[in-house]
C-alpha cells in the first residue's frame, strides 16, 4: 500500500512541475467555450381515439369510429355467442398523418 502512495506522491510532484512550467513560460490559457447543443423537438403527434374489437389473444379483429360504440359492442357480442372464444370492446389510440 505504501507503494501507491509514492508513486501518487511521484506522480503528482511531477504534475505540479509541468504547471509551474507552463506559468513560467506565460503561455496563456485557452478558455473553454461552451458548447451549445441544440433541443430536440418534440414533433406532434395527433392521436384519435377508436373503439377497436379484440379477442382473448389481445389480437385487434374490427375498428370502429369513436361514435360507433354500440356497434362495436353488437360486434363483441355477435363473435362471442356460440360458446366461442369471447371478445371485449376497449378503446385504442393511433396517431393520425395528415
Amino acid at each position: 500500500m505504501a507503494r501507491k502512495l509514492v508513486n501518487r506522491k511521484a506522480l503528482r510532484e511531477e504534475a505540479e512541475a509541468a504547471e509551474a512550467l507552463e506559468k513560467a513560460d506565460g503561455a496563456p490559457k485557452k478558455k473553454k467555450v461552451p458548447v451549445k447543443r441544440k433541443k430536440k423537438v418534440a414533433a406532434e403527434v395527433r392521436v384519435k381515439l377508436f373503439y377497436g374489437v379484440f379477442n382473448q389473444s389481445l389480437k385487434r379483429v374490427a375498428l370502429y369510429e369513436f361514435n360507433q360504440k354500440k356497434q362495436a359492442e353488437k360486434k363483441a357480442v355477435e363473435l362471442s355467442k356460440d360458446g366461442k372464444t369471447p371478445h371485449f370492446v376497449q378503446k385504442v389510440k393511433e396517431a393520425i398523418t395528415e
